[in-house]
């Protein structure tokens, strides 16, 4: 049984690494340093040439998810740029301000969204209860749910994702997502039975332009994503999916 490797990137060298390192879907975001923003037009563009499928997130601004009408304004427009660019679907989420999920203003960027595919963020993850959303998600008919199982990463929220594949039963796939790596990977797959994960698979990058960093252009370490880890975490989940059967 295979398990599905997506890739979240944001730039034009993460979107290249993860497909030489056999990723099987992109989640094309930029700032992924702040959980990711929506990308702008140009790597759109680039993401649509690509052979693999590619999410776009849809988030307007960094902080909570809790949107007001230009937000929603803004959000709209982007999942009409990503239809217009061919792109395969999206990833949405908002909330209300007391952090349950923003049913109303999901149903709208649903209906907007038609005839693309449709990922649940992490704004699940800010949710009181989990069980309520989780059921709101499938209401909704999102494809899937990416969650780190309320916890700051999925490797720590190993209980709650558990628990949300059994409950989901096959209704919505169950994504996590936050932290796993090659060292967490296999222990999150073997304990929840999922059949989809999320990952950055990035690795820190010292910088050496002292001036970029001085004029603030760079900070001192950042983040790549590497086609080594891609494509040995596609090794992994192969390893995986054929000792499941």
């Amino acid at each position: 049984m295979s398990i599905l490797l997506e890739v979240c990137v944001d730039s034009p060298e993460g979107l290249a690494a993860a497909i030489a390192g056999g990723a099987d879907r992109i989640e094309l975001c930029a700032a992924l340093d702040v959980g990711g923003l929506t990308p702008p037009p140009g790597m759109i563009a680039l993401a649509a040439r690509a052979p693999i499928p590619a999410y776009v997130i849809i988030r307007p601004r960094a902080g909570s998810f809790v949107y007001d009408a230009d937000n929603e304004a803004a959000m709209m427009a982007d999942i009409d740029a990503v239809r217009a660019a061919g792109l395969a679907g999206v990833v949405i989420g908002a909330s209300r301000a007391d952090m349950r999920l923003d049913m109303p203003m999901l149903g709208l960027l649903m209906a907007r969204a038609q005839g693309l595919g449709v990922t649940l963020h992490r704004a699940f993850d800010l949710v009181p209860d989990p069980f309520e959303a989780l059921e709101q998600a499938i209401e909704l008919g999102v494809e899937r749910v990416l969650t780190s199982g309320l916890k700051v990463s999925g490797p720590e929220g190993i209980d709650m994702l558990t628990t949300l594949v059994e409950r989901a039963a096959g209704r919505v796939s169950i994504m996590p997502g936050g932290g796993i790596n090659l060292s967490t990977v296999e222990r999150v797959v073997r304990e929840t039975g999922v059949h989809e994960i999320h990952s950055s698979c990035r690795r820190p990058v010292e910088s050496m332009d002292e001036r970029a960093i001085a004029f603030g252009f760079q900070a001192p370490v950042s983040h790549e994503t590497s086609s080594d880890i891609v494509q040995k975490m596609r090794g992994l989940l192969d390893e995986l999916g054929a000792a499941r059967g």
